[in-house]
């Protein structure tokens, strides 16, 4: 009688194993196939080469930060906020980046959908020194005027020294593919 047990329980349990592991890659799947999607649908707004929307955002400040700040740079606009996970990963190398070009001409400003206080103190407690915009309606409306049709974060908008839209991301970036994007436009 014990040995059935034991051998129900092992059943039972490589079943359930079993049933989160196949739970799992569909999840994954899912999840590939929503960020696909968000791409294609980006894609199709078809931003790249042509002017960047002009904008207008507070500050952590609270001071204006606008699009003709950035004039006669190479500049990525980053999208992001304090709850998004892949944006707090790819925050710190956006700003070695930014140190590392800045003297060629290169500034990153980031687009928090954020409230003030909690993008602040998240940013002092990674050490980012880049200008941040802060705002809620506002930067959702700005996200999708530069092309985050599927509303997703991060975002990254790449764009040159004539304000023209040169590269756009959805999702994390990485330190190689930013600075091959960079590296021409300087």
């Amino acid at each position: 009688m014990n040995r059935q047990i034991i051998l129900y329980t092992a059943v039972a349990i490589l079943a359930a194993t079993a049933g989160g592991v196949v739970a799992t890659c569909r999840a994954q799947q899912a999840s590939e196939s929503l960020v696909e999607q968000a791409e294609s649908k980006n894609a199709k707004a078809g931003l790249v080469g042509q002017q960047r929307p002009d904008w207008s955002v507070p500050g952590l400040d609270g001071e204006p930060v606008t699009a003709a700040d950035f004039d006669g740079q190479v500049v990525l606009v980053n999208f992001w906020a304090t709850w998004c996970a892949p944006c707090r990963a790819e925050m710190p190398m956006l700003s070695e980046v930014d140190a590392e070009y800045r003297e060629k001409g290169f500034a990153v400003v980031g687009v928090a959908m954020d409230e003030p206080g909690p993008a602040k103190e998240f940013l002092d407690s990674l050490g980012i020194d880049y200008p941040v915009a802060v705002g809620q309606a506002d930067v959702m409306t700005m996200s999708r005027d530069y092309g985050n049709l599927a509303g997703m974060l991060p975002y990254s908008v790449l764009i040159d020294r004539d304000g023209v839209v040169r590269w756009t991301k959805l999702g994390e970036v990485h330190r190689e593919e930013l600075v091959e994007q960079v590296e021409p436009l300087l």
